[in-house]
């Protein structure tokens, strides 16, 4: 595997000590360690600041920083055997998806998973089961209800992302809501009882009228807006014959590799290609540069 992650929010550099954090002694050795660190955010994103290489992670000692927290820390994982947590503020934060592409890919991947825990602990208060308000466990990455004795683990939805070809073009679309020109890779949940692969066909049939006869997966990333894992695809199809959903798709387009390479370069008359946090933008580049279906 490359160094280097393929995508943003990928690439964590941090140990998850996933076979020890359920290990109640464990998590308070963790707490008490005289190195531990804490990263802050609040509902939008990390707390940042100016660094000598542009903008970086506030770390703060985990002790300083929990007088001001909102609910319990949470553990991240050990960094060369320090611990790492991440605190709920109120405020202060920055946008994650603005943040993330002036940060380093290791600084976005710890905020892109802190974030997302944080979500689904606003969202997992109560038991689903009893309606008992449920409490934190393995440092934050499970909820136990007392009332029922239900264990609620964060949850990630899978989200196939899927680049179709033909012919030697690529088609990429807009959302209703989306501003002119904006165009992307289509996407849609993957349901219970569904292959990737059976998820790409139908997806791409439903929005565009497309027949996927090939699919090949490229990467995957993991998308903090709750919690996303995005699983990006190259398809071929059998014809360039589009129906699109109005509901899904306002417009959409087939692009050439070198018109592909414009839209990439900002050189495209009537393409934006997607922002450099989305994988989208990363299959396109792949395309462009002969990844094929």
């Amino acid at each position: 595997m490359s160094d280097a992650p393929a995508n943003m929010f990928a690439g964590n550099p941090l140990d998850r000590a996933g076979d020890r954090r359920n290990d109640p002694n464990f998590i308070a050795e963790m707490v008490a360690h005289p190195e531990a660190l804490a990263l802050s955010c609040d509902a939008a994103g990390p707390v940042v600041e100016d660094g000598p290489e542009g903008p970086r992670l506030v770390w703060t000692p985990l002790a300083a920083a929990r007088p001001g927290a909102v609910g319990d820390e949470i553990f991240l994982g050990l960094w060369k055997d320090a611990p790492v947590f991440a605190l709920e503020v109120e405020s202060g934060g920055a946008p994650l998806r603005e943040a993330a592409m002036a940060l380093s890919p290791a600084d976005a991947a710890m905020a892109g998973a802190a974030k997302s825990l944080f979500d689904w602990r606003r969202r997992h208060r109560f038991c689903a089961n009893c309606g008992a308000a449920t409490e934190p466990a393995c440092g934050g990455w499970k909820r136990v209800c007392p009332g029922c004795a239900v264990e609620h683990f964060p949850r990630v939805d899978p989200v196939c992302i899927m680049l179709p070809v033909f012919e030697g073009r690529c088609f990429v679309a807009r959302g209703p809501t989306w501003p002119p020109g904006r165009m992307s890779a289509p996407a849609g949940f993957i349901e219970p009882g569904e292959t990737i692969e059976e998820a790409c066909a139908r997806e791409l049939f439903e929005e565009a009228g497309l027949k996927v006869t090939r699919v090949r997966h490229h990467s995957s990333q993991p998308w903090p807006f709750p919690s996303q894992l995005m699983i990006g695809l190259v398809c071929a199809v059998e014809s360039d014959a589009v129906t699109l959903d109005p509901a899904e798709l306002a417009e959409g387009v087939w692009l050439t590799r070198q018109e592909a390479a414009d839209a990439l370069a900002g050189r495209h008359p009537a393409v934006i290609a997607p922002p450099p946090v989305a994988i989208a933008r990363t299959l396109i580049r792949a395309w462009v540069e002969g990844f094929e279906a």
